[in-house]
């Protein structure tokens, strides 16, 4: 079904236009149909200005591409990440430089895992 959570190398940012030239080469050689973003939202569910500047970005990166891009609450998918590897044993150098990788794929899974009806509402 091409419905698979496999982590890519971290892209280090560079300036905006190289960032949506990078991405939609990978979306592209991926076969990407969706984008799908974590929404950085407080602890009580509210919006602030890191969910706002990602907003605009996945606007500039949804017309770059072509493609649509969803948001999904990505509220504590760094503390699971980092509790996975840090129950994995390996060393805090090793562990600083997979968090966000492994942070993609518990929020992409999460997305997956839902049901037909909750992918509608998403956030």
């Amino acid at each position: 079904m091409g419905l698979t959570a496999q982590g890519l190398p971290t892209l280090q940012r560079v300036n905006i236009r190289t960032d949506l030239a990078e991405l939609d080469r990978l979306a592209a050689e991926h076969e990407v149909v969706l984008i799908l973003m974590g929404l950085p939202l407080h602890m009580s569910g509210d919006e602030g200005r890191q969910a706002q500047y990602t907003r605009e970005f996945a606007g500039r990166l949804a017309e770059w591409t072509g493609r649509e891009v969803r948001f999904w609450d990505e509220r504590m998918t760094t503390v699971a990440a980092q509790r996975v590897l840090k129950s994995s044993g390996i060393s805090i150098a090793k562990r600083a430089k997979a968090v966000d990788q492994l942070s993609a794929q518990i929020l992409l899974e999460s997305f997956l895992s839902q049901e037909p009806d909750d992918l509608e509402t998403g956030v």
